[in-house]
């Protein structure tokens, strides 16, 4: 094999730079065969601001001759202009690749480096210190296999150093390496060490964490990083940190001896004489012949060939990416999860999960949201809080709702049953994400604990009148006439003429109405956000179940946020819910206060109401819109009439 040979670049701090861009060809695939089979070890540096993880990385790459002579050349310029004391080089620079990062002299996004030993490769992610920045700490440690905590030796664990080892607990990262840094500013005393080790163990000990590894280590002069040990720490026996990391397990190496999974990403069919199904094998290996069962359907076969790009294979393992064909014509698509036949996972509908919430939008129980977990993507409501978690202390706080980098535990229900292990046993079955559904952004991280009882005792009972038969009885087509607008806009005066109109049609119809359920099925709501999102999931699953029973149903509510009118609207088949916008402005709607309600509002005796201290989301394409200036009720309602027929 081609040794790896390069120019030298000696530079003014006595270090070696070694430059790869003046390689010759032979020397680079010389290079590249000689680190393709070694693993690959996903880890993480984070604790709390200022403890030196840039740094630390920098140092890294440093050591590991993986730095560019034009980016050492940039490196020493951008040291200069920092300031940096007493050293040529500030490492941190390397990671810190933002500019205001740079500016600010702290880590904001998630930087990704990657660096090889004698041994090992590695990706490193450099994770942001700040609490604001939580929510990125949490995507650099969900890939990850270890997590490196920085702790400054001067000052010890931290809150932060808290909250990111129970997320990296949370996150089922189980090899921790506690870095006490910057012991060269407490003169290497082993009395600090022990006692930021003593106090960390215990809190690791609090949260379930065992596998501890304690080093003490200075970024700044490389002390205890690379492999040779440090002359000023003689009291400390144990592995450099490269050493350690090394030897840490690899977590895709463990996943191979589990039981087989492979979540469906695509089903390949190019033609009438093949049907493949594509995905990543997340758990187990699997060969040709082998029973499988198809989850949630249950549907089960036997594997006819594994196939990949290059060709077949004889098996696929934990980590490829394959196409299985099966020996049975089964129904199987996108999101589904095949498994060992003996060993499956479980389908469920509703689960008890922990959130790490990532928004600066808290957590609205009721709301829809996206949840993605593995290759499926279903809405999702989840609950009020059982409790959110005190990372500092450990407690079990009541809670209302989740703001941007809490922690909580809560119920998830999903629209339908899903694959799912829980988080413990498998990243990809049990980890997922919650993206709203007006940003698509992504709100939360989760991990499933496991499945509620009741999901599994809980079935759909078969009927044998159907709700096309009931809509036949009727001679109709079940209709939802949601009519929504500001108090006072006049929504319930108009429902009540159009209901009159289709009764006189011979029409089966029934009128919800805001105020009169509030009188009995919605009396324990409030008006909050949360209570008025509640309001509309209630009344939305009536109204599905009238339209089963082939009714014409007119709702009139102010159904401020678009979210819940959408959730009403995915409940029901297509072209059942129409949704009327009676477009009244705010002025008009408060001369209109017949019951006084805007009046109180603006004296701040009337908390959260629409259009003053809570805001009205207008629909931005609603099949129906009136305009109550230019038209009077019964006009309105005869126009929504127009639009809405034929009825059958």
């Amino acid at each position: 094999m081609a040794e790896l040979t390069a120019s030298p670049t000696v530079k003014s701090n006595g270090n070696t730079a070694y430059r790869p861009d003046a390689l010759i060809a032979e020397d680079i695939e010389g290079y590249l065969a000689q680190h393709q089979d070694k693993s690959l070890l996903r880890f993480i540096t984070c604790g709390s601001v200022d403890d030196g993880k840039s740094t630390l990385i920098g140092r890294l790459l440093y050591d590991s001759k993986m730095i560019f002579e034009d980016q050492l050349a940039a490196l020493e310029s951008d040291s200069k202009k920092v300031g940096t004391q007493g050293q040529d080089l500030d490492f941190a620079l390397l990671v810190d690749g933002l500019a205001a990062e740079r500016e600010q002299g702290i880590t904001i996004d998630v930087a990704y480096r990657f660096f090889a030993t004698e041994k090992r490769k590695f990706i490193v992610a450099d994770t942001p210190g700040h609490e604001q920045y939580t929510r990125n700490m949490v995507t650099g440690a969900s890939t990850a296999d270890a997590a490196v905590i920085l702790v400054d030796a001067r000052k010890g664990v931290l809150v932060q150093t808290r909250r990111h080892s129970f997320i990296a607990k949370l996150l089922g990262i189980r090899n921790i390496v506690l870095a006490v840094n910057k012991m060269d500013l407490v003169d290497f005393d082993q009395a600090a060490f022990d006692a930021i080790v003593a106090d960390y163990r215990t809190f690791a000990s609090d949260i379930g964490l065992e596998d501890v590894t304690a080093i003490p280590i200075s970024g700044f002069k490389g002390d205890n990083i690379a492999a040779a040990p440090s002359s000023e720490t003689p009291w400390y026996s144990g592995p450099s940190l490269i050493e350690h990391l090394e030897s840490v397990p690899i977590a895709n190496r463990e996943a191979q001896s589990r039981p087989f999974r492979m979540p469906v990403q695509w089903v390949n069919r190019p033609n009438l004489d093949f049907r493949g199904f594509a995905g990543l094998v997340s758990d187990g290996r699997v060969r040709p012949g082998d029973a499988v069962r198809v989850v949630p359907s249950g549907a089960t076969s036997t594997i006819k060939s594994i196939e990949t790009f290059d060709g077949s294979l004889d098996e696929a393992v934990a980590g490829q990416a394959v196409t299985l064909t099966l020996a049975d014509e089964i129904d199987c698509s996108r999101g589904d999860v095949i498994a060992a036949a003996e060993a499956p996972v479980e389908a469920a509908d509703q689960f008890e999960a922990s959130l790490v919430w990532m928004s600066e939008d808290a957590l609205k129980p009721g709301r829809g949201y996206w949840l993605k977990l593995g290759t499926r993507t279903v809405t999702a409501t989840i609950q009020e809080p059982k409790y959110e978690i005190n990372v500092n202390t450990l407690e079990h706080l009541a809670a209302k709702t989740l703001d941007l980098n809490a922690i909580g535990v809560a119920e998830v229900t999903t629209d339908r049953p899903i694959a799912f292990e829980s988080y413990a046993d498998s990243k990809t079955l049990g980890g997922f994400i919650l993206i709203d559904k007006e940003t698509n952004a992504t709100v939360a991280a989760g991990m499933l604990n496991f499945s509620l009882r009741r999901a599994q005792n809980v079935h759909w009972q078969a009927t044998d009148i159907a709700r096309t038969d009931h809509a036949k009885l009727k001679n109709q087509q079940p209709r939802v006439l949601w009519f929504t607008g500001l108090s006072g806009s006049g929504k319930s005066t108009i429902a009540n003429e159009v209901e009159k109109r289709l009764a006189l049609m011979n029409r089966h119809t029934f009128l919800l109405d805001g105020d009169n359920v509030r009188h009995g099925l919605n009396k324990d709501l409030g008006f909050t956000e949360a209570d008025r999102i509640e309001n509309i999931r209630r009344v939305g699953e009536v109204a599905k179940l009238m339209t089963d029973a082939g009714l014409i149903v007119l709702t009139a509510f102010i159904s401020p946020f678009r979210a819940e009118r959408r959730m009403v609207r995915d409940m029901l088949p297509d072209g059942e819910f129409i949704e009327i916008f009676v477009d009244t402005p705010l002025e008009v709607a408060e001369e209109r206060d017949v019951k006084g309600l805007y009046k109180k509002a603006r004296e701040g005796t009337l908390k959260n109401f629409t259009g003053i201290d809570s805001p009205y989301e207008e629909p931005e394409a609603p099949e129906i819109t009136v305009n109550t200036v230019a038209m009077t009720a019964a006009e309105a309602a005869e126009y929504i009439l127009q639009q809405i027929m034929p009825l059958k």
